[in-house]
């Protein structure tokens, strides 16, 4: 069995694949003062907890934009698997052409949901990723990395105008009834879901001008996608294990059986 690993800044994704079926999905909190001992017993503990042993793994491969916890987890999961984890980076064969200034600063986790998404959906294909940023990546009809649009995620942006303002409270993220708010919540509501939703059939909108040509389809991941892309004009798939699906997608293109 495969351990696929995908280490974003709040959370850390785990799945379980026996071949290509994915038996698993759990998240962990990202934690930078936790080390790798705490995350191979809190790994364990969830896998034990879902029926599955640790001897079921043999092999494991991460995806990381936390470079100080990366060599923590690496060594997490060579504890669980009994083998070195593949870290996606620099080096790794993943058949994708990365078509930017200096490839080497595409972040692992844009480069496996791209590797997933030209594997998976018709091309061009548009990736909206909505974790702790909001990104939008291109890939062209030829399965290359054109490049990518960053924003501050709808989490940070949530925090900042609470903590920066006095009288604006923290709230739940939900789209509210309507688009102008009668009340605090409703309106900032309505700001954070409808503003993040027209800014992502904007930005869409906007690539397609650019490259002249009209996106074949568009995919959504991150733990914040499926409430947002409700509210979009655009039609939009949501795919909460795009990334996985690449890491397993990347493993199987290094190293053939497992």
């Amino acid at each position: 069995m495969l351990l696929t690993v995908d280490m974003g800044n709040t959370n850390i994704n785990l799945g379980a694949y026996r071949g290509k079926e994915l038996l698993l999905v759990t998240r962990l909190a990202t934690d930078r003062r936790k080390t790798a001992d705490q995350y191979a017993v809190e790994i364990l503990d969830i896998l034990k907890l879902h029926g599955i042993q640790a001897y079921s793994f043999s092999c494991s491969i991460m995806s990381s934009v936390v470079p100080e916890l990366t060599a923590e987890m690496a060594s997490a999961l060579r504890m669980i698997t009994g083998k070195n984890a593949i870290i996606l980076g620099p080096g790794t064969k993943t058949g994708l052409n990365i078509l930017i200034d200096n490839p080497a600063q595409v972040g692992s986790d844009l480069v496996a949901g791209a590797v997933a998404a030209a594997n998976l959906y018709p091309l061009p294909c548009l990736v909206v990723d909505l974790g702790t940023a909001t990104k939008i990546s291109l890939v062209d009809k030829n399965g290359d990395f054109c490049g990518c649009t960053i924003a501050a995620g709808v989490s940070i942006s949530l925090e900042a105008l609470a903590s920066k303002t006095s009288q604006l409270p923290n709230i739940h993220l939900t789209a509210p009834a309507r688009v102008v708010g009668k009340n605090t919540v409703d309106s900032m509501q309505s700001g954070t879901v409808f503003g993040t939703a027209a800014m992502i059939d904007g930005l869409c909108d906007r690539i397609e001008e650019e490259i002249k040509e009209k996106a074949a389809s568009i995919v959504a991941t991150g733990g914040l996608a499926e409430g947002i892309i409700r509210s979009c004009k655009r039609e939009i798939i949501f795919n909460r294990e795009l990334i996985l699906e690449g890491l397993r997608i990347i493993y199987e293109k290094n190293i053939k059986t497992y």
